[in-house]
Parts: structure tokens; sequence; C-alpha cells
């Protein structure tokens, strides 16, 4: 239904007046009720690819050569007003980031009961049965609440379930997924990919489903592209690429995924693969890196021959909920209900759970972001559940955080550089501008972004750049202690593996203590000392990861363990 011939797109350069092609001569098909996979990092050529399809690139600033065929229509020849028929109708999409892609004075229910009025000619009524029926479809909870929420009400999750419900409110014969999991815990990824499977095969529709995690897509995918820098430098059925992969790239993308059966120092990356002359094999990367059980039992006699950092003494955090005429408090979400743990000095603490556990509101009442209903936090000895603002401006310094969703942290109006050194001029540090910014430029480079870089905004990066963006700024005040909230989610697995590197080579370096929160619990047994597994506001177990792994005493952890992409 789908043949895509000779596709290159070229962007223009407003800085130096000329035309960049970022995707060179790419050419494929696809078939009604398969799913076409493509698999690449941010920057390969992936969604560019994706969005020349439906037409939404700005016309102005893009050139678009070649031949993109829809049931023998080319798509490249409609107008604006022809083009508008298709999309949403025959052609649908969900997006990679639903906090950018949602409008943030418009209800959830809103949005999608206006895309189906729009397309179905149905009355608002119908409409809004609809849309409340999608979100049951999804697996919302609380789909009619859910309808008259805001986006910034819901968690990176439930946002962009509302976007996958409202890209198959018309029932379109082709959808294009770009990186529709991404924000998703595992177990919710897994009925998000079962859903995706059943509504393809019952509706005879076809698929693109782009992600930069191979693992991923063994599960859905019938036919696999790779794509590298805007080529496509391997294709072939999922099973060929798995089982027999050829190009160095192709390798070094199945290497780099967090794997829960090693306990490695480092992740093999791309580079291992691609840079070499000689012909990396992947087991000699594991059995490089691997821990050694006395190398494992030394580190854990000195982290825990100390005193503890931060202890979190049966934390509550409860929100009431309201009804009736005078506000009542009926009830309340316990979103933190009586936790207590202890974080000691260079360790990393894993905190792992679905969306709506409750991990986030912890980290966040730690920061005291969020207050505490009742109990205590001790940083350092000292009881800092009570403290005023001026003593809590000055344990930022030591304190910081890395934020879930970089585009919504990253005030748009401010290049990065000026984000970054922002802290910087608040709390005093270095003696002018100039040194701030010298110490700025050192940062970027350490997340593996350029010096130019400096200069820019936030939407002009990706999602991976910003990512690095704001782990440069939470590093940016020297801590001794960072919570990193879902800090590589949005990661191509790729660049996942080298900040994984970094925040362990910056632990190492500046004995750094972290509380690393994740829905991944492969990333999270990967980078963690101990994990702690949450559900419904409280702990559910904890302990060292590769015992968790191999020995679940909670059914809730054998769900999340079976739901990693690969492990059932």
């Amino acid at each position: 239904m789908l043949k895509v011939k000779d596709l290159a797109v070229k962007f223009y350069n407003q800085e130096d007046k000329t035309w960049t092609e970022t995707v060179h001569k790419v050419s494929f098909s696809l078939e009604k009720g398969k799913v076409l996979g493509i698999v690449g990092e941010s920057g390969s050529g992936k969604s560019v690819t994706s969005f020349s399809i439906i037409r939404l690139h700005d016309s102005k600033h893009t050139q678009i050569a070649g031949k993109i065929s829809l049931d023998s229509i080319n798509l490249l020849n409609l107008n604006d007003q022809e083009i508008r028929r298709y999309r949403g109708n025959k052609i649908a999409m969900i997006f990679q980031e639903p906090m950018t892609s949602l409008n943030p004075v418009f209800t959830c229910g809103d949005q999608v009961r206006e895309a189906i009025m729009l397309h179905q000619q149905v009355d608002k009524q119908a409409a809004k049965e609809q849309t409340i029926a999608l979100f049951k479809e999804v697996q919302l909870p609380r789909p009619e609440n859910i309808f008259d929420s805001y986006p910034h009400q819901l968690s990176g999750g439930q946002k962009q379930r509302v976007m996958i419900a409202m890209a198959l409110s018309c029932n379109p014969e082709l959808l294009i997924a770009d990186e529709p999991t991404t924000a998703l815990d595992v177990t919710v990824q897994k009925t998000i990919l079962q859903l995706l499977q059943r509504l393809k095969t019952e509706r005879n529709m076809a698929m693109i489903f782009i992600s930069h995690d191979l693992g991923l897509m063994s599960e859905i995918a019938d036919e696999l592209l790779v794509m590298y820098k805007g080529d496509i430098v391997e294709q072939g059925t999922a099973q060929q690429l798995f089982q027999n992969p050829q190009h160095p790239y192709t390798k070094g993308l199945l290497a780099c995924r967090p794997s829960p059966k090693h306990l490695l120092k480092k992740l093999p990356t791309v580079a291992d693969f691609i840079n070499e002359n000689k012909e990396v094999g992947l087991q000699h990367l594991l059995n490089e890196n691997a821990y050694t059980s006395e190398e494992v039992a030394t580190r854990r006699a000195k982290l825990y021959g100390k005193e503890p950092i931060l202890k979190v003494q049966d934390l509550c955090t409860w929100y009431p909920i309201k009804t009736g005429l005078f506000g009542k408090t009926q009830d309340f979400v316990k979103a933190v209900d009586h936790v207590s743990f202890e974080v000691f000095p260079g360790e990393t603490l894993g905190l792992v759970g679905e969306s709506g556990c409750g991990k986030t509101t912890l980290g966040r009442t730690i920061l005291r972001l969020v207050e505490p209903t009742s109990g205590n936090i001790l940083f350092d000895g000292n009881d800092i559940t009570h403290l005023g603002k001026k003593q809590l401006r000055f344990l930022r310094k030591d304190i910081q955080i890395i934020f879930q969703d970089p585009y919504s942290s990253l005030n748009p109006k401010i290049t990065v550089g000026q984000s970054i050194m922002e802290p910087l001029v608040v709390h005093g540090v270095y003696a002018n501008n100039a040194e701030r910014k010298a110490h700025v430029l050192q940062l970027l480079e350490k997340v593996n972004l350029d010096a130019a870089h400096f200069n820019r905004y936030p939407h002009e990066f990706s999602g991976g750049q910003r990512q690095r963006i704001v782990i440069a700024r939470a590093l940016a005040l020297k801590p001794k202690f960072i919570i990193c909230d879902e800090s590589v989610s949005a990661l191509d697995v790729s660049v996942q593996a080298q900040v994984l590197n970094l925040l362990r080579d910056l632990q190492e370096e500046f004995g750094l203590t972290y509380i690393f929160i994740s829905h991944d619990l492969a990333v999270v047994k990967h980078i963690s000392d101990r994990m702690i597994i949450m559900n419904k506001g409280k702990i559910e177990e904890q302990g060292f990861p590769e015992e968790i792994y191999k020995n679940p005493k909670a059914a809730y952890t054998q769900k999340l363990i079976e739901a990693i992409p690969g492990n059932a």
C-alpha cells in the first residue's frame, strides 16, 4: 500500500544560507497488515522520513525529492488542502513527545473529541463517548476523569496513551508510531504493543514503527530498516537482523541495550563497533567489562561501612480528594505511603516501578519540591523536613534533580548555555561569567555535546540532546547527591549507554550519590548498587539487583521482569 522511492530530504540552514541533506535516496515498501520497523539513533533520519510521508515539514525550508505513493497516489504531488484529507483519516501519527504535542490549554478529552468530530462528522456527545471508549482501550485509569484533565495533570506515560488514543480515533489505514512507548513503563509498553498488534490485525492496518530499541522491535516488526546518518545500512526480516546482523552499526545497537543477565562496569556503545578497524566481538566486550564477584564484594564493603548520607523515615505524601459544595476531604491519594530507606555515600539506589507508583513523588518530596504529609528526611545528619526557603536554597547546591521531560524543564527563551550557567549565577559560583562559561563548555563536552551548542535554543535540539543538556545543568553546581528522574528514558539506546557510562564515571570522579528513578528494570539493574521496587506508594521489596532479578519475592516484581523486551 505504501511505496517510497529515492526519498531525499534537505533542510535550509538560515545561519549559513545552505541546504543540508539529512535523508539520502531512501527506498522501501509496506504491505497492508504489516509492520515496518525503522530503527536508529537520534539524528539518523528515521523521524524525518516519517514526517515526509505525512508532509509535516515546513515547506519553505524543506526540499523533498523522490516519490511517496499511498495506494498509487503520490503524496508529494498533493496541495495543502488535499494532503489534509489524508492526515488523521488515512494516515495517523503517534508523536514522540506528548508534552509538546498536546495543547496545554485544552483538556485531554477535548483534544481527542475534536479530532473525532472533524473527521467523522458526529455530534459532541457521540464523540465524547468514543473518546472515553478509546481511553479505556489504551488502559488509562479513570477515563471519565482523564477526559476532563489537562495534560500537566497526567504522568508521562498517561500523556503518551492519550496521544495513542488520538491517533487511533479515526481508524487510519496507515499508522506511523514515532517512539510511541518511549515514556512508558515496561508493563504498559508491553500492553500497548499488544494493543497495537491487535488493532493492526482487526483493522488490517499497516504500521510504521519507529524506535531506537532493537529489543522492542523484535516483538512487533515484520520487516526492519536500520538507518544511520540518513542512509539505510541494513534491512531484512526482524529474525534475520537479530540472528545475523551484518553492519557494525546494527551490531552496536544490539549490544548497547542493558542486559539484565550481565553485571557490567560499562555498557558497550555503537562507537566500539563503528570506530574499530578490527572486528570486535560482543562476547569479548562483555567479558572485558564484567564485574568479578570479588570486585562486587569489595565495593559493597566500602559503601556500606559508612554512615548513610540520606535517611527517609516513615515518609508519607498524601493528596486530599475533595468533593461536595464546601470541598470536604473524602479520601486521600496516597502517592507515598509510609516509606523508609537509607542511601549511602557514593551509592546508586535504583527506584523502579510503573507510572503512578509514587517513585517521582518520592524523589520530589525528598527535595522538598513537594511537601511531605508526615515522616522525616535526614540529609547529611540534618533533618531537612521543615527547613525554610533560605535554608532550602542553600541545600539545593548539594542536592540536584534531573527531570524526566527535558523540554518542559528548559526555558525556551534562553540559550542552553545560559540555562546551564543560571544556577552558577544564582549561587555565586566563580568570579565572573567568563569563568562560568568555561565551566559550562566543559560540562557540554562531558555530556557529548559541542561548544557550538552553547548559543542554541532548546527547540533546536533532538529529545536525546535536550536530555543531556539538563544532565549538564544538574552537574553545574558539583552536587553531592543527584536524583535522576527517568533521566535516560527519552534517549536512544546508544546514547543511553553513553549517559549511563557517563553517570558512573562522574560518580567515581566526584564521589556522587544517586537515586536513579526509572520504569526500566534492566537499566536500573545495570546502574544500581541496590534496588527498591515500588507499587501503589509502598515498597514491595528491596535488595541487591542480581538477587531481586534471579529470585523476586513479590509477584509485582516478577511481572516487571517478564515485561522486559525479549526477556519473557
